[in-house]
């Protein structure tokens, strides 16, 4: 086998270029040939190439490995950042799971913003995911397995190899007189993808030869097939919800959704969860969302999964945030000069105005308030207040109240406003901004 790999090979894709490059280095064959590879191009070392070793302290020689990565990266003149992480091992997710989670927020953190993360992995990688995926029922997405760019944190995921059989690597590895780490959790067939490497893959290829890039490319026709329902899912979610918006996802309508087949409904979901940020909806999900559909009552059906939770309201589906409600017996002066910052995240700001004339308490919600809102002539109770102002019950919870010092109800957040703090903004050109940050 020819083992070169060729500078056409590293040709980032326009979104990338002028991209700092950082290269996710474990100390193994892949990511070593990666990282020398790229050193050997001016181009990529003038924009910028660093390498990152993620220290997950589960094996014994772990800092021999952390002590090797250094050696290459100091014979190659390239830096080189050490992170170490925690592996949750009671995740419920299984160590080999836990541990690529780990390894993943830390290249989100460490990847600045529009840089590039380079991967190192290959054709046999892609091949191993891909029956991986479909052991696992997976649908085309699934089955699409890993992409060669995408979107990952404040920048871009890169996978130049992932054409690349690892014989190939090898043999260039070799041919260069490149040492590398072996870790033997890679031969140990209790990890499921170490099992299709070690013995069902090359079972595989002694009947089909070329069984890796088959599998590989039915994962390139997954991928395309994918893309081209996605942009048909974005269009749909458009048309129900709305476009997104640069802090929110709109909420689905439950008639337009239940008017839908099963398959395109059960798409536009998950693509929704997607869209809002949610965690992916396990395959029990949908049938348990659809249930929801049959609910009444103001808010009060949900389904929770993974921190995450969907709820009925006035004939929607919405993406409601994990968070807390402020604590009971919360509550704090407020001048106004400054933003008053709100336990859990979220701020109370006052625009155009200096201070308030005296300070305001600003507290939780009791039960029981009344607020006289602008011309009306009577106090209503604050729940009545809150329904009609369309706030969703989900984030009443959460809604700081400001208070005068003779205790009258002045504001709920920014969504309700009583007749006396109403004029004083209006006098001062002001106005109340609650940022709920959840």
């Amino acid at each position: 086998m020819d083992p070169a790999l060729p500078d056409t090979i590293f040709a980032l894709p326009d979104e990338g270029t002028g991209s700092a490059v950082l290269v996710a280095l474990s100390g193994g064959l892949d990511s070593s040939v990666l990282l020398q590879r790229l050193a050997e191009l001016p181009a990529i070392r003038e924009r910028g190439l660093r390498a990152l070793h993620v220290h997950h302290g589960l094996h014994a020689d772990a800092d021999a490995w952390a002590a090797h990565c250094a050696g290459l990266c100091s014979r190659l003149g390239v830096a080189l950042e050490v992170r170490r992480v925690e592996v949750a091992r009671d995740s419920g997710l299984g160590l080999e799971a836990a541990a690529r989670a780990a390894r993943h927020a830390a290249f989100a953190q460490a990847l600045g913003a529009g840089e590039v993360l380079a991967l190192a992995h290959h054709l046999d990688d892609q091949a191993e995911t891909f029956l991986l995926r479909a052991l696992r029922a997976s649908g085309p997405d699934g089955l699409a397995a890993m992409r060669p760019w995408r979107r990952f944190a404040g920048g871009w995921m890169w996978r130049p190899l992932l054409a690349q059989p690892r014989a190939r690597l090898e043999a260039w590895a070799r041919a260069r007189g490149l040492d590398w780490i072996e870790d033997p959790a890679n031969a140990d067939p209790a990890h499921a993808r170490s099992l299709l490497r070690q013995q069902v893959l090359p079972l595989l290829r002694q009947r089909w030869p070329e069984a890796s890039a088959a599998l590989a490319r039915s994962a390139a026709l997954c991928a395309e097939a994918t893309d081209l329902l996605a942009d048909d899912d974005s269009a749909a979610l458009d048309a129900l919800a709305g476009p997104p918006t640069a802090s929110a996802t709109g909420p689905l309508p439950i008639a337009a959704l239940s008017a839908l087949s099963p398959p395109r409904r059960a798409r536009l979901l998950r693509a929704w969860a997607a869209r809002s940020d949610l965690p992916p909806l396990p395959g029990s999900g949908i049938t348990a969302i659809g249930a929801l559909f049959q609910a009444r009552g103001d808010g009060a059906a949900e389904y929770r999964w993974a921190g995450a939770c969907v709820r009925t309201w006035r004939g929607h589906l919405h993406a409601v945030p994990d968070a807390a409600p402020l604590p009971a017996g919360w509550s704090r002066l407020w001048d106004g000069r400054d933003p008053l910052q709100l336990p859990g995240g979220g701020r109370l700001v006052l625009e155009g105005a200096d201070a308030f004339d005296a300070p305001l308490r600003a507290h939780a919600r009791q039960g029981g308030e009344r607020m006289l809102m602008p011309g009306r002539r009577h106090s209503h109770s604050l729940k009545q207040l809150l329904q009609d102002s369309g706030c969703p019950p989900w984030v009443r919870p959460r809604m700081p109240l400001l208070s005068d010092g003779d205790g009258r109800l002045l504001a709920a957040g920014d969504a309700v406003v009583s007749a006396a703090l109403d004029a004083w903004l209006h006098r001062h050109g002001a106005r109340l901004r609650w940022h709920d940050m959840a």
